[in-house]
């Protein structure tokens, strides 16, 4: 079998980073429209400067590049296959004695510099550009920011135990509410629905509690109860999303942690690390979709199944991996081994 002809490989190449630019301006207009409509109205009666509207899209617009980057390949490419089957330039390559196979290879090597750019941007821009914009958005509504909480509470000091189901930390810093609040010392249980906790004198006060002893009906404390507390008072760590590949790394070597931020941590880092390879994978398991479409409308209407299953996946794998439903890693991967998958066995069809 002959190679591929030099010419032919440049000019398909032409015509896929046509297609690609096209697709990558569509994709970024669409999704940028679509936090526009969410957020003008609010932008225009709150009366927002031009400079915050600016901070609000500019903080937001990384998010939507990375999905841009990905979707805009298959659009390309089976765009471009299309339209060659369409004219029966594919069927006169073929004829020539060219093998399938081999003008596919050549489809994903523009698209590695794709998924470089997905890397940096994924990994620090994306978590500046979150981390920035609840800051911008609470200034144009003039309010304080949401306080800070976290849930499932717990530390032990000695021989006593502290939980609380809620620590909601007080505005501008200094405490923090309690809600659910246990004390366990020995054979005596304290259970109150609220309190407080002052880091500086280091003590839990709990307010309308009840204590619990061996062989004694729990019964009402006697005002406020006030235990020594020697923990340190934290804000709630950032969300995955806001913390930067270097810091999300750190923050997993540490172990600090609920096992559900830790499930959202690991399938974050994963996640950086899978979605820079998926332009590449799609360019493969696109060329190979596109080699067996023989008209226009087929490829259109193949384009928009393979987008809309990247999204149905892109979505509902994050969910699974926080709740442990599957193993963080597992469900990073899962979108490029699944298209892996098809393109395999559509490639083996070609062979």
């Amino acid at each position: 079998m002959p190679r591929v002809p030099l010419t032919l490989t440049r000019s398909v190449l032409r015509e896929v980073l046509r297609w690609y630019a096209a697709g990558l301006a569509l994709f970024l207009i669409l999704q940028l429209f679509d936090i526009l409509s969410g957020t003008v109205g609010a932008l225009l009666n709150y009366h927002a400067t031009p400079v915050q509207a600016l901070a609000v899209f500019g903080s937001k617009a990384p998010t939507v590049l990375n999905r841009a980057l990905v979707a805009a390949v298959p659009f390309a490419v089976l765009l471009t296959l299309g339209r060659m089957q369409g004219d029966s330039e594919l069927k006169a390559t073929f004829a020539s004695g060219v093998r399938p196979l081999s003008l596919v290879w050549p489809l994903a090597l523009p698209f590695v510099l794709a998924g470089a750019l997905a890397y940096v941007n994924a990994g620090y821009v994306v978590p500046a550009g979150l981390a920035s914009w609840e800051p911008v958005w609470h200034s144009i509504f003039r309010d304080a920011p949401q306080v800070p909480s976290q849930d499932e509470y717990t530390f032990s000091s000695g021989e006593a135990l502290f939980y609380a189901g809620r620590v909601i930390n007080n505005a501008g810093g200094g405490g923090a509410q309690l809600q659910g609040v246990l004390v366990q010392r020995g054979d005596e249980a304290v259970t109150a629905p609220s309190g407080t906790w002052d880091p500086r004198a280091k003590t839990w006060t709990l307010q309308g509690a009840w204590i619990t002893r061996p062989g004694q009906d729990p019964h009402p404390a006697r005002g406020e109860l006030t235990f020594p507390q020697p923990d340190t008072l934290e804000p709630p760590a950032p969300r995955a999303e806001n913390v930067s590949t270097p810091a999300l790394r750190a923050r997993l070597a540490e172990g600090r942690g609920t096992p559900e931020e830790t499930r959202a941590d690991r399938f974050e880092l994963t996640r950086r690390l899978a979605d820079p390879l998926t332009p590449v994978v799609f360019a493969f398991a696109a060329g190979v979709l596109g080699l067996l479409l023989r008209n226009r409308a087929v490829s259109f209407a193949a384009t928009v199944v393979f987008i809309a299953t990247f999204y149905v996946l892109w979505i509902s794998l994050p969910p699974l991996a926080r709740v442990g439903a599957l193993a963080p890693a597992l469900a990073a991967w899962l979108p490029n081994l699944a298209f892996l998958t098809v393109a395999g066995v559509l490639a083996w069809r070609l062979r």
